[in-house]
């Protein structure tokens, strides 16, 4: 899974992130938990996403609400993430902003180790020594895993110059779900398709005749 794997590049560097504090908030120091239930919750802001993304991030901005449950058992500590809020993404028609819904509940089991490591999608070690865990990056991958793969607004809520300036280099759609409103407000260019008709090979003008005989 590219995003988890990102997680351990995030986790190397994380000590100097947290030298400045973004992201301590999110630290939780497993060693010093009892055995038992452990709740914490968190909102994740604008903030938040503008210090965790990164060039290839789509959301821009958001709301999440996220509860985290910690049972913790001996050395090893199984999280239950529930996560809920809104987001905001570029329409990958129009490029504006579009509010989409997250929901989800997440599960991960953690462990102590020698150093980071991941055992499967649910099973993380991290290293004893240390004893806690940031689980900024985690809540990051559970909003991004929840979105859809397209991000469209509802029909005809695109951009409307935008969307005229596109359909004019686009006579034919490769896929109809990614084609463009073509309503009176789209401004959906035909020129292309009346240019075609117009030229015409004279070899097929005439077999069309014989046809229409």
């Amino acid at each position: 899974m590219v995003i988890r794997k990102k997680f351990f590049i995030f986790a190397t560097i994380l000590l100097l992130i947290e030298k400045v504090g973004k992201f301590s908030l999110y630290n939780i120091p497993l060693r010093n938990l009892a055995d038992g239930l452990h709740k914490f919750e968190y909102v994740l802001d604008d903030q938040y996403f503008k210090a965790i993304g990164d060039a290839d991030s789509d959301i821009r901005r958001g709301k999440v609400n996220v509860d985290v449950t910690v049972k913790s058992v001996s050395s090893t500590f199984e999280f239950s993430f529930t996560l809920g809020g809104e987001v905001s993404v570029p329409c990958d028609r129009c490029l504006d902003d579009i509010q989409i819904e997250t929901n989800s509940t997440n599960r991960l089991v953690v462990k102590f180790g020698h150093e980071y490591s991941e055992e499967s999608d649910e099973i993380v070690i991290i290293p004893e020594e240390e004893g806690e865990i940031n689980i900024a990056w985690f809540l990051y991958e559970f909003v991004m895993l929840s979105l859809p793969m397209k991000h469209v607004h509802a029909p005809g809520k695109c951009n409307k110059m935008m969307s005229s300036k596109l359909n004019k280099h686009k006579a034919v759609a490769a896929d109809p779900d990614d084609a463009f409103e073509a309503d009176d407000d789209a401004g959906f260019d035909d020129s292309v398709e009346e240019e075609s008709n117009e030229a015409t090979d004279p070899r097929w003008d005439t077999l069309k005749g014989l046809v229409e005989e």
